[in-house]
């Protein structure tokens, strides 16, 4: 896969493979977009419904590393704005680990970073869907992708209570929905 910087269609972002030396830096940016008093300045903030941490070096490197993923940092004049995970899973790419800077959400950049990583994902591994979990209690964030084209299944799956690397729960009803986007286009 090619490593180099991308320029955006707007040629404002530019995307990018993460690297190991980037690891440190996409947790801080991680960790700001959803834990803590720093997440409430956007609004994916996930602060009420978990304390600790969303991710940690380990997590993010094993991304990195693996060969069936990608974690794209996304950089605005050299400074790292967001990332997202892409995994390749049998017939289709899994989305996660989506972060934006708080001081920049709601600004049209994560539509914008969403339809890149659908176009890379169906350019590299010639997927027809694009699958992701969100914690179902994000009823806003669900919202906002379903008006990108994602569709809820109403397929659950537990939260990983008792495992703190995933954040310490705040609510007992917390679970994952599947969202699922057929990708359209011809296949590379």
């Amino acid at each position: 896969m090619d490593t180099a910087l991308r320029p955006a269609s707007g040629g404002d972002l530019t995307y990018r493979d993460a690297t190991p030396a980037d690891v440190d830096a996409l947790v801080a940016l991680i960790e700001s977009a959803y834990r803590g008093d720093a997440s409430r300045a956007g609004w994916t903030t996930e602060a009420d419904l978990l304390e600790g941490q969303r991710t940690d070096p380990q997590g993010v490197a094993a991304v990195i590393e693996s060969t069936t993923s990608r974690l794209l940092a996304v950089e605005r004049d050299g400074e790292l704005v967001a990332c997202c995970q892409l995994e390749h899973r049998d017939d289709h790419a899994y989305f996660g680990m989506f972060a934006v800077s708080p001081a920049l959400q709601g600004a049209g950049l994560g539509k914008e970073i969403i339809a890149e990583a659908e176009r890379t994902a169906h350019a590299t591994w010639g997927v027809p869907e694009m699958h992701m979990t969100v914690i179902s209690a994000r009823e806003d964030l669900i919202a906002w992708y379903e008006r990108r084209g994602y569709r809820r299944t109403g397929k659950m799956t537990p939260f990983p209570y008792g495992d703190e690397r995933f954040g310490i729960p705040q609510r007992d009803d917390l679970q994952f929905e599947l969202l699922v986007k057929e990708l359209v286009g011809p296949r590379p």
